[in-house]
């Protein structure tokens, strides 16, 4: 870490720089795989963010802000699981998991 702060990704760099392909169809993959690399990101950030919120609500108590977190969390888990962000297997893992964690709220 130097005076300018931490050195940045080697992936984050501008993509035109970074490629070192010469053939043509590969410069276009390349390009393909780096939209898709900051569309996945920004979805699994998304994801996250809402998951939070879901979680900082059972952690407060209220019910109710918790269950309507808890549908926004779901349809985003299963929207990613459906465009291939994250793998189905996961998405139901992590949905079984805040599933319990609601209903462990309802009980109290």
């Amino acid at each position: 870490m130097g005076a300018l702060g931490p050195a940045p990704h080697p992936i984050d760099f501008i993509p035109e720089a970074s490629f070192v392909a010469n053939i043509k169809s590969q410069i276009k993959r390349n390009k393909q795989n780096e939209k898709a690399r900051l569309r996945n990101k920004a979805v699994k950030s998304e994801l996250k963010t809402e998951i939070r919120k879901f979680r900082e609500a059972a952690e407060s108590g209220d019910a109710d802000a918790a269950n309507a977190q808890l549908r926004v969390a779901l349809r985003k888990l299963d929207k990613a699981a459906s465009k291939g962000v994250i793998h189905k297997n996961q998405a139901a893992n992590r949905k079984s998991a805040i599933a319990k964690r609601a209903a462990a709220l309802q009980a109290k």
